[in-house]
């Protein structure tokens, strides 16, 4: 209740004020919804191990049998079970020692019993004893499956914050975008108010104010899509955190570089973890099939009571047994030599694959390195020509209020301060994708923004 009741003024906090990043992602791990089903799969998995380990500790049944049968076999069997047969069951009432077919006489009480009622109360426990390690290696293989279901967990949380964190970088760099493009299309809207006196003075022409008009309405077109990509965020948005998002708290920094090693990358690796995880699940099934090569020994205890109705007499009628039974299949025609180099295979297999995996990874690492240096270098030039461009636009759009360059001239040096404005958004957007690219791979955290 009391985690409840903090969930819930969180909630109302957070719809009280812009949505900041570090509780965007706290909302991720607790009501994303593919995150919730990567916790329910990793709970059944845990119950899973809990079966396989069970089998360790025998199983201990309670069986109640009620018959009723005038079956000669089952008469006689079930008096003996309940301590009740007599002489006269075995049909010593037709006993004559006088007659010389006596061996040829059908004793009828033996062969046509009355009809017989048998309730038996039976308490069995079987444990076993020794299995080759079968029950440890299947064991083993149940924790290892929890390990990879708590391993797809933590990567569906990787992935879903690295989406939300990329959404308020993205979010981030279409507000800067929108900031630059609204100066742009205010100094337009200036521009034109300047070529229409310029027109009345005979200084200008039509052909001017159409121009100015048509990069107004470009502008404009620019600046409405970047807002319906805005809004396309905020329903991306909505949709990670399972609840409406109608704004954020955009971080006010560049992101910062991730520098990690090689060895982090491999020791830290979701995807290698559970490769080598499945490596152990491997050897442990290679462990159960070599088990098929040794026997099996297990113990059985049993305390039973038996009567001809429920209970009656119990103490008299009760009777227990004890057993050990060793089972060792000799032959089986070959299989159980192939199914133990099957397994040996699928070993091999999976250590192929994990040293694949560890190789595939390092090559994304340094693909990812060596994009995040060449974005870092293009930033550092596009501010450059981004400054440049503006710089160089002011100074044409002053020369055409003198008359000493044309409204030609004008939208073309704007047309340059535009394009640097959009291509400085899309490899600020590049490069902040493959630092979370990178982030994911390393499995950093992720939540320490501020």
């Amino acid at each position: 209740m009391k985690n409840l009741l903090f969930l819930f003024l969180y909630t109302l906090n957070i719809y009280a004020q812009a949505l900041t990043l570090p509780q965007a992602l706290e909302l991720i791990k607790a009501q994303n919804l593919e995150v919730q089903a990567a916790e329910y799969e990793l709970q059944s998995s845990r119950h899973q191990y809990e079966m396989a380990d069970a089998q360790h500790f025998g199983q201990l049944n309670f069986i109640q049998n009620i018959s009723r049968t005038n079956d000669a076999a089952n008469a006689f069997v079930f008096k003996l079970s309940s301590r009740e047969a007599s002489f006269a069951d075995f049909g010593f009432a037709d006993f004559n020692p006088s007659n010389p077919n006596i061996l040829q006489v059908q004793p009828r009480d033996l062969n046509y019993p009355k009809d017989q009622n048998f309730f038996q109360s039976k308490l069995r426990y079987e444990l076993p004893l020794y299995t080759g390690s079968k029950i440890s290696a299947y064991a083993n293989m149940a924790k290892q499956m929890q390990e990879i279901s708590r391993l797809d967990k933590q990567a569906q949380l990787n992935t879903k914050r690295y989406e939300t964190r990329k959404s308020f970088f993205d979010m981030a760099l279409l507000q800067s975008s929108l900031e630059n493009l609204t100066i742009i299309h205010t100094n337009i809207l200036r521009l034109q108010e300047v070529t229409k006196e310029m027109i009345k003075e005979g200084y200008a022409k039509k052909v001017d104010l159409l121009e100015v008009q048509s990069k107004e309405a470009n502008v404009a077109r620019i600046i409405v899509e970047l807002k319906a990509n805005e809004e396309l965020l905020y329903h991306y948005l909505s949709f990670l955190l399972n609840q409406e998002v109608t704004e954020i708290e955009v971080p006010k920094y560049d992101l910062n570089e991730v520098h990690v090693s090689e060895s982090e990358i491999l020791e830290n690796n979701i995807d290698i973890q559970k490769a080598l995880t499945a490596l152990k699940v491997r050897e442990n099934m290679l462990v159960a099939q070599e088990s098929k090569y040794l026997p099996t020994i297990g113990a059985m205890a049993e305390v039973q009571t038996a009567a001809d109705s429920f209970l009656a007499d119990a103490k008299d009628h009760s009777s227990y047994t004890l057993g050990l039974q060793l089972k060792w299949n000799l032959f089986a025609g070959g299989s159980d030599n192939a199914a133990i180099e099957q397994a040996r295979v699928q070993s091999l297999k999976m250590q192929t694959q994990t040293l694949l995996a560890k190789k595939g990874i390092l090559l994304q690492l340094n693909k990812i390195q060596t994009n995040i240096k060449m974005s870092n270098s293009k930033i550092k030039s596009l501010n450059l020509e981004l400054s440049l461009a503006k710089a160089i636009y002011e100074n044409y759009e002053n020369r055409y209020k003198e008359q000493l360059s044309s409204m030609n001239d004008v939208i073309i040096k704007q047309s340059n301060w535009l394009e640097k404005v959009l291509e400085l958004l899309k490899v600020k957007n590049q490069r902040n994708t493959q630092i979370f690219a990178l982030e994911k791979l390393a499995a950093l955290s992720q939540g320490d923004e501020s």
